[in-house]
């Protein structure tokens, strides 16, 4: 009995000495900052943090993305702690969703090796301009396109007048100088007359909302002055309205993204297929 109280003893001693080694490991920790928070039994350690806040950083940023990572760190760390002690065994058992996730997920990495070896990623302008023109259903506008001139000047600038008849006109000298004029006195120029622009794109580049964008469409020329006492101009040389279908040249990134999607559906229904037959061949699909 002597014996076994001896053993029992020696083993109670030993997980005390564990015990007050972890906690005088933490009391450590603690007293140099390597510990900076703390949720249920867990513990975040500033090595830990270091690795989230990035290089650079100004001090209020850095103290604000520590804030925002600790807080994150803290919800994960208690929601996980009450799920492990209020769900059931058979709840807590996630063997065959993950099992499916990784059936999912290897079918998946596999279907994006096939694609990228087998997809042709050229596109001509020939076959861009045929898939306009056989789907013109696609490319219906949700807003009007314009081609423009437009600037940003001090409503007070004595060339403001000049530039309001050169933006109209449509002779290349004349361009060329209110270019030469904004060079000097415009905050900002920019002539879109050779590509379409989105209207709200347009009401962004002149700081205007939308809906009074599309109020001045109805002309030519739009003229806006802001609180700073900047005076916006622009001068449409070409629109097309909301509805209408949209230029080739507006829509030809979108075409080809469209031209390419269609491939990539077309190897995953092919890789589908030759599986399929291969099997079939080889006696390893039947069919009973």
């Amino acid at each position: 009995m002597r014996k076994w109280t001896t053993i029992i003893l020696l083993a109670l001693s030993a997980t005390s000495c564990k015990v007050a080694d972890t906690l005088a490991d933490t009391a450590a920790e603690l007293f140099r900052g390597e510990v900076v928070a703390r949720a249920g039994d867990h513990m975040l350690r500033r090595s830990q943090l270091e690795k989230y806040i990035p290089q650079g950083v100004s001090s209020e940023d850095s103290i604000n993305l520590a804030r925002q990572y600790i807080d994150a760190w803290a919800e994960d760390i208690l929601l996980l702690d009450m799920a492990d002690k209020q769900l059931s065994k058979e709840e807590k058992d996630v063997s065959r969703e993950l099992e499916d996730y990784r059936r999912t997920l290897l079918k998946y990495r596999y279907e994006q090796r096939y694609i990228e070896e087998r997809l042709d990623t050229l596109i001509t302008d020939e076959e861009v301009s045929r898939f306009y023109r056989d789907n013109p259903e696609k490319f219906s506008l949700e807003r009007p396109v314009v081609k423009v001139r437009y600037l940003i000047i001090p409503a007070d600038a004595k060339s403001v007048k000049n530039l309001r008849r050169l933006l109209a006109s449509e002779e290349e000298s004349d361009i060329m100088d209110a270019a030469a004029i904004a060079a000097v006195s415009a905050i900002k120029f920019a002539d879109q007359s050779d590509t379409w622009t989105d209207a709200l794109t347009l009401a962004q580049d002149l700081g205007m909302e939308y809906q009074t964008l599309l109020g001045s469409l109805k002309s030519n020329n739009i003229e806006y002055t802001d609180a700073a006492g900047h005076l916006h101009l622009a001068h449409i040389t070409e629109m097309i309205a909301e509805g209408k279908t949209a230029p080739e040249e507006f829509v030809r990134e979108r075409i080809r993204d469209l031209i390419l999607s269609t491939r990539k559906h077309n190897l995953e229904v092919s890789l589908e297929r030759e599986l399929l037959e291969d099997a079939r061949r080889h006696n390893k699909y039947v069919i009973y």
